[in-house]
């Protein structure tokens, strides 16, 4: 490469000259600066609307996609055919993903087998108390919407196994699925936990569960009180032949240690039966919510703050 003695600087270039590119050998043996840095323009300015023209082809086409995959979904869980009722399955949670990644696509595929219209609600406790089943619980009962007639309050480590196992509308009372003959660990006859089905009219009959029990435990006995108390005839399956298989229970003690301690006034008040605590005097608020798919299954996470009155029980916190 060499100038020329023009005044106007010009740009030569040889064959010989290995370091020109493709470009370069596209222009013309004589090319001037101004053209060249001309030519330059034109190609950026082009090249950046192609840019802008196929980004916006793209995100079109990726939302088109998200919202087909949303639709398909909604229609899976949704499908009106399948009959008038609709479960809201409430998962009360706190950082036990690993379960949660098992739960919900088995979950999905078991109510669509049975073709019964159903959302997951995963309502994640992320303030600092103790964890509380039975508030997480009414607090799935009063964000579930309402296009869902009855719930089923269902721990996030139980996976029913067997087919034959009823999760339909319990319009004439409470309807324990996980009962103490097939449940793995829990075989005493009041026991009401692991899942339970209900009609919305009736969990509100019973003011929901008792909002005093933090920490893990006794908050499933009270309940029991509280649906013989409001008079309701609970039922459990039958003709069920799998017995203690019936379910896939996979929590690791060691790996998950539960909250069993009992503090300040907490051994004695766990036995008592909360007449006035429920649904009317839950306290809480939504940090937020959002719109999760696992393994191509939607479910709704909400992260949830609860309210804690010392006064009433001081053993919501561990000093």
């Amino acid at each position: 490469m060499m100038y020329s003695s023009r005044r106007k600087p010009v740009l030569y270039f040889t064959k010989e000259d290995n370091r020109s590119g493709l470009l370069l050998r596209m222009l013309p043996r004589r090319c001037s600066i101004f053209k060249l840095f001309c030519t330059f323009i034109v190609f950026g300015f082009f090249s950046v609307m192609w840019l802008q023209y196929n980004c916006r082809v793209t995100s079109t086409q990726s939302s088109n996609d998200d919202g087909s995959v949303h639709k398909s979904c909604q229609e899976e869980t949704d499908d009106p055919t399948w009959g008038p009722h609709k479960i809201a399955i409430v998962v009360p949670f706190r950082e036990r993903f690993e379960e949660l990644l098992n739960f919900v696509p088995h979950m999905h595929v078991f109510l669509k087998k049975k073709k019964i219209r159903h959302k997951i609600l995963v309502i994640n406790q992320v303030d600092h108390y103790r964890f509380n089943r039975a508030s997480l619980i009414n607090v799935g009962f009063l964000e579930s919407g309402n296009d869902t007639d009855y719930l089923a309050m269902h721990d996030v480590d139980l996976l029913p196994q067997n087919e034959e196992l009823d999760y339909g509308y319990p319009g004439k009372g409470p309807f324990h699925v996980a009962s103490p003959e097939l449940h793995p660990l829990y075989h005493y006859k009041s026991y009401v936990g692991g899942i339970l089905l209900l009609t919305k009219q009736h969990f509100e009959l019973c003011n929901g569960m008792s909002n005093r029990f933090w920490g893990w435990g006794r908050e499933d006995d009270e309940f029991y009180r509280r649906i013989t108390a409001a008079g309701l005839q609970l039922y459990r399956p039958t003709g069920i032949q799998t017995g203690y298989k019936t379910f896939k229970h996979f929590h690791d003690p060691a790996w998950r240690r539960r909250d069993q301690k009992r503090v300040s006034g907490q051994k004695q008040e766990q036995f008592k039966v909360d007449k006035e605590g429920g649904l009317k005097n839950l306290k809480y608020s939504v940090g937020s919510r959002t719109e999760l798919t696992i393994a191509g299954v939607h479910c709704t996470i909400i992260n949830i703050l609860l309210d804690c009155d010392l006064n009433e029980t001081p053993w919501c916190i561990i000093n």
